[in-house]
């Protein structure tokens, strides 16, 4: 059958009304993983589930260009950067950052961010209490930038957290708290402007600021700068928004503690899987938007040039056919379960190098896994707050941020 209409004349209201679960309650109603409505009063077909994700992300039916609103795409990626290209230019852009944050990095990351962490304790323990995900964004930028070959302290790395903070929470909102974070975002831009202009006037190296500073395009020509700041912005904000994932991953350890000890039986054996359940469990981003760029037929339904496509990514990480139980926090559920690359998809779907999904996943699975570990060896409690996590808000935390008690 062809894919149904939700009715009515436009469903904005209630995509941010119900946010996360939007897309899971439309396609619960209406009976199908597809469906078609308006959206800001454009049409757009909203899907989820494995074999959604399989289509939207098989590298050939779909681009990311004009597919996101103006103020979100220049929060979170900008023009020209290697998101927003397709085909053989965005393979070339994709391998660098696949070598940058793949293999050997990945335990460097980790390293850097556990010594971080080690160094941090004296001053968080005289402070009394901290609120964790305000602690791991500036550890988290610190660490980054450190790595990256831009490293900061003090006034300007508070400085660099605010703006890589900014971007990341105001990129599902409009109005003044996503015009300053545009403002804050230009600074920011300023600075890694800078920061590359130095490093391509030196000798080429291979730290990261280097690579992206001496990079060079398919046709042999330097990178143009304001596209290089874009993309060391790239590398840094998104490992700062793993800041949401350390968090949740402790309100995990909370609130589940029969996943708690069931980690603490093996934790070298254990962390990754219950970094996934993590990953798969709680909001992070809840769609991700394509343009059509090539005409294909799906569920009985023509897609053309143009379509504007949601796939619902939350959705499909609670999507019962795949999960059975999705609503429960299950820390086991990944031993021994391995992945087709579109059923567990909070970083995209498909392959690394071909497709759009994050370079940075494997940063973020060993991040949040040192984090764990970190809090483990750590004596706090959490005093009495506010540890619901509101699902109409993009991107969403606890409204505490988690307060952990250090004294």
């Amino acid at each position: 059958m062809n894919l149904p209409r939700y009715p009515g004349l436009d469903d904005t209201r209630a995509f941010f009304r119900q946010g996360y679960a939007y897309m899971g309650n439309r396609c619960r109603a209406l009976g199908s993983d597809a469906f078609r409505t308006r959206i800001m009063l454009r049409d757009v077909v909203c899907m989820m589930g494995e074999d959604a994700a399989r289509q939207f992300y098989d590298g050939a039916h779909f681009t990311r260009q004009g597919a996101m609103p103006s103020l979100t795409l220049h929060l979170l990626q900008d023009r020209g950067s290697v998101q927003s290209l397709d085909g053989a230019v965005h393979r070339h852009r994709k391998a660098l950052f696949l070598e940058l944050l793949r293999g050997k990095p990945v335990g460097e990351i980790g390293d850097m961010l556990s010594e971080r962490w080690r160094a941090s304790l004296p001053d968080w323990r005289r402070q009394g209490h901290i609120v964790l995900h305000d602690a791991m964004t500036r550890l988290l930028c610190e660490t980054i930038c450190a790595w990256a070959g831009v490293p900061i302290a003090d006034r300007a790395l508070t400085k660099r957290t605010r703006e890589m903070t900014a971007m990341i929470d105001a990129a599902g909102t409009v109005g003044p708290r996503s015009w300053r974070a545009l403002l804050l975002r230009r600074r920011a831009e300023q600075w890694a402007r800078d920061a590359l202009a130095v490093a391509r006037v030196r000798p080429a190296e291979a730290i990261p600021l280097s690579r992206l500073a001496h990079f060079r395009e398919p046709d042999g020509a330097l990178l143009d700068l304001d596209i290089a700041a874009v993309e060391l912005l790239n590398l840094i904000r998104p490992t700062v928004a793993v800041a949401r994932f350390i968090t949740v991953s402790a309100l995990a350890l909370h609130e589940h503690p029969d996943a708690a000890a069931w980690l603490a039986q093996d934790p070298a054996a254990h962390t990754p899987a219950f970094v996934d359940e993590v990953r798969r469990f709680y909001p992070f981003f809840p769609v991700i938007g394509g343009r059509v760029r090539s005409p294909f037929r799906w569920r009985e339904h023509d897609f053309s040039n143009g379509d504007w496509v949601l796939l619902g990514l939350h959705a499909t990480n609670h999507d019962a056919r795949i999960w059975g139980d999705p609503e429960r926090f299950r820390a086991d559920r990944f031993v021994g379960r391995p992945s087709s690359g579109f059923d567990m998809v909070p970083q995209g779907a498909g392959e690394h190098a071909r497709d759009h999904r994050c370079p940075g996943e494997w940063f973020t699975i060993e991040l949040v896994g040192r984090a764990l570990t970190a809090l483990r060896e750590t004596s706090y409690c959490l005093p009495k707050q506010q540890l619901d996590v509101p699902l109409n808000r993009f991107p969403t935390l606890p409204r505490s941020g988690v307060i952990i008690d250090l004294s």
